[in-house]
Protein backbone atom coordinates (compact mmCIF):
# COMPACT_ATOMS: atom_id res chain seq x y z
CA UNK A 1 0.00 0.00 0.00
CA UNK A 2 1.20 3.43 -0.79
CA UNK A 3 1.52 6.21 1.73
CA UNK A 4 -0.92 8.29 -0.29
CA UNK A 5 -3.61 5.58 -0.08
CA UNK A 6 -3.18 5.26 3.70
CA UNK A 7 -3.39 9.05 4.11
CA UNK A 8 -6.62 9.23 2.07
CA UNK A 9 -8.23 6.37 3.98
CA UNK A 10 -7.28 7.83 7.37
CA UNK A 11 -8.60 11.27 6.35
CA UNK A 12 -11.88 9.75 5.19
CA UNK A 13 -12.20 7.79 8.41
CA UNK A 14 -11.52 10.91 10.49
CA UNK A 15 -14.14 12.89 8.60
CA UNK A 16 -16.75 10.16 8.97
CA UNK A 17 -16.14 9.94 12.72
CA UNK A 18 -16.35 13.72 13.07
CA UNK A 19 -19.60 13.70 11.11
CA UNK A 20 -21.04 10.98 13.33
CA UNK A 21 -20.10 12.92 16.46
CA UNK A 22 -21.74 16.07 15.11
CA UNK A 23 -24.86 14.14 14.07
CA UNK A 24 -25.15 12.68 17.57
CA UNK A 25 -24.99 16.20 19.06
CA UNK A 26 -27.65 17.69 16.78
CA UNK A 27 -31.35 16.99 16.57
CA UNK A 28 -33.43 16.23 13.50
CA UNK A 29 -33.80 19.98 12.97
CA UNK A 30 -30.05 20.43 12.77
CA UNK A 31 -29.82 22.52 15.94
CA UNK A 32 -27.50 21.59 18.79
CA UNK A 33 -28.59 21.81 22.41
CA UNK A 34 -26.23 24.75 22.89
CA UNK A 35 -27.74 26.58 19.92
CA UNK A 36 -31.22 25.83 21.25
CA UNK A 37 -30.33 27.19 24.70
CA UNK A 38 -28.80 30.30 23.20
CA UNK A 39 -31.88 30.92 21.06
CA UNK A 40 -34.14 30.34 24.06
CA UNK A 41 -32.20 32.96 26.03
CA UNK A 42 -32.40 35.38 23.09
CA UNK A 43 -36.19 34.94 22.89
CA UNK A 44 -36.50 35.50 26.63
CA UNK A 45 -34.38 38.67 26.48
CA UNK A 46 -36.32 40.06 23.51
CA UNK A 47 -39.60 39.40 25.32
CA UNK A 48 -38.35 41.20 28.42
CA UNK A 49 -37.26 44.18 26.31
CA UNK A 50 -40.69 44.27 24.64
CA UNK A 51 -42.48 44.18 27.99
CA UNK A 52 -40.21 46.94 29.28
CA UNK A 53 -41.39 49.18 26.42
CA UNK A 54 -44.94 48.81 27.74
CA UNK A 55 -44.09 50.12 31.22
CA UNK A 56 -44.27 53.76 30.13
CA UNK A 57 -47.79 53.34 28.76
CA UNK A 58 -51.08 53.44 30.59
CA UNK A 59 -54.66 52.25 30.21
CA UNK A 60 -55.70 49.98 27.41
CA UNK A 61 -52.68 50.92 25.30
CA UNK A 62 -50.53 49.25 27.96
CA UNK A 63 -52.79 46.19 27.96
CA UNK A 64 -52.53 45.91 24.17
CA UNK A 65 -48.76 46.34 24.31
CA UNK A 66 -48.43 43.62 26.98
CA UNK A 67 -50.69 41.26 24.99
CA UNK A 68 -48.55 41.82 21.90
CA UNK A 69 -45.34 41.21 23.87
CA UNK A 70 -46.69 37.98 25.40
CA UNK A 71 -47.95 36.87 22.02
CA UNK A 72 -44.61 37.48 20.31
CA UNK A 73 -42.87 35.52 23.05
CA UNK A 74 -45.25 32.54 22.79
CA UNK A 75 -44.94 32.46 19.00
CA UNK A 76 -41.15 32.77 19.13
CA UNK A 77 -40.94 29.90 21.64
CA UNK A 78 -43.22 27.72 19.52
CA UNK A 79 -41.19 28.49 16.39
CA UNK A 80 -37.98 27.67 18.24
CA UNK A 81 -39.40 24.33 19.35
CA UNK A 82 -40.49 23.63 15.77
CA UNK A 83 -36.96 24.31 14.53
CA UNK A 84 -35.41 22.22 17.31
CA UNK A 85 -37.76 19.23 16.98
CA UNK A 86 -39.55 19.51 13.62
CA UNK A 87 -42.88 17.69 13.35
CA UNK A 88 -46.45 18.22 12.25
CA UNK A 89 -47.40 18.70 15.90
CA UNK A 90 -44.73 21.39 16.32
CA UNK A 91 -46.03 23.20 13.22
CA UNK A 92 -49.54 22.94 14.64
CA UNK A 93 -48.34 24.43 17.94
CA UNK A 94 -46.83 27.38 16.05
CA UNK A 95 -50.12 28.04 14.26
CA UNK A 96 -52.09 27.78 17.52
CA UNK A 97 -49.66 30.15 19.26
CA UNK A 98 -50.13 32.66 16.44
CA UNK A 99 -53.93 32.30 16.64
CA UNK A 100 -53.93 32.70 20.42
CA UNK A 101 -51.64 35.74 20.25
CA UNK A 102 -53.79 37.42 17.60
CA UNK A 103 -56.93 36.66 19.61
CA UNK A 104 -55.51 38.09 22.84
CA UNK A 105 -54.48 41.30 21.09
CA UNK A 106 -57.84 41.56 19.31
CA UNK A 107 -59.70 41.17 22.62
CA UNK A 108 -57.66 44.00 24.11
CA UNK A 109 -58.34 46.19 21.08
CA UNK A 110 -62.06 45.51 21.50
CA UNK A 111 -61.89 46.98 25.00
CA UNK A 112 -61.47 50.42 23.41
CA UNK A 113 -64.99 50.10 21.99
CA UNK A 114 -68.35 50.20 23.74
CA UNK A 115 -71.80 48.67 23.42
CA UNK A 116 -72.80 46.80 20.28
CA UNK A 117 -69.56 47.71 18.56
CA UNK A 118 -67.57 46.04 21.35
CA UNK A 119 -69.76 42.91 21.24
CA UNK A 120 -69.38 42.66 17.47
CA UNK A 121 -65.63 43.14 17.77
CA UNK A 122 -65.37 40.37 20.36
CA UNK A 123 -67.48 37.98 18.28
CA UNK A 124 -65.37 38.71 15.21
CA UNK A 125 -62.17 38.10 17.18
CA UNK A 126 -63.54 34.82 18.55
CA UNK A 127 -64.63 33.68 15.07
CA UNK A 128 -61.20 34.48 13.62
CA UNK A 129 -59.55 32.60 16.49
CA UNK A 130 -61.77 29.55 16.02
CA UNK A 131 -61.12 29.56 12.27
CA UNK A 132 -57.35 29.87 12.71
CA UNK A 133 -57.29 26.94 15.15
CA UNK A 134 -59.41 24.84 12.79
CA UNK A 135 -57.05 25.66 9.92
CA UNK A 136 -54.08 24.65 12.08
CA UNK A 137 -55.73 21.35 12.96
CA UNK A 138 -56.57 20.66 9.31
CA UNK A 139 -52.98 21.46 8.36
CA UNK A 140 -51.68 18.99 10.94
CA UNK A 141 -54.03 16.26 9.71
CA UNK A 142 -52.97 16.95 6.12
CA UNK A 143 -49.30 16.70 7.08
CA UNK A 144 -49.98 13.43 8.93
CA UNK A 145 -51.85 12.04 5.94
CA UNK A 146 -49.01 13.01 3.59
CA UNK A 147 -46.49 11.36 5.89
CA UNK A 148 -48.59 8.20 6.09
CA UNK A 149 -49.01 8.13 2.31
CA UNK A 150 -45.26 8.53 1.84
CA UNK A 151 -44.59 5.67 4.23
CA UNK A 152 -47.13 3.49 2.41
CA UNK A 153 -45.49 4.31 -0.94
CA UNK A 154 -42.05 3.41 0.43
CA UNK A 155 -43.37 0.17 1.92
CA UNK A 156 -45.08 -0.77 -1.35
CA UNK A 157 -41.92 -0.02 -3.33
CA UNK A 158 -39.82 -2.09 -0.92
CA UNK A 159 -42.30 -4.96 -1.12
CA UNK A 160 -42.29 -4.80 -4.90
CA UNK A 161 -38.49 -5.00 -4.90
CA UNK A 162 -38.73 -7.88 -2.46
CA UNK A 163 -36.67 -6.16 0.20
CA UNK A 164 -39.34 -6.21 2.85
Amino acid sequence: MSLRYITIVSAALSLSLAGAAFAAETTAGGMTKDQYSAEKDRVKNEAKAERDKCKGMSGNAKDICNAEAKGHEKVAKAELEARYKPSAKADYNVQVAKADAAYDVAKERCDDKAGKEKNACQKEAKAAHTQAKADAKAGMKTADARRDAGEARRDAAAEKRGTK
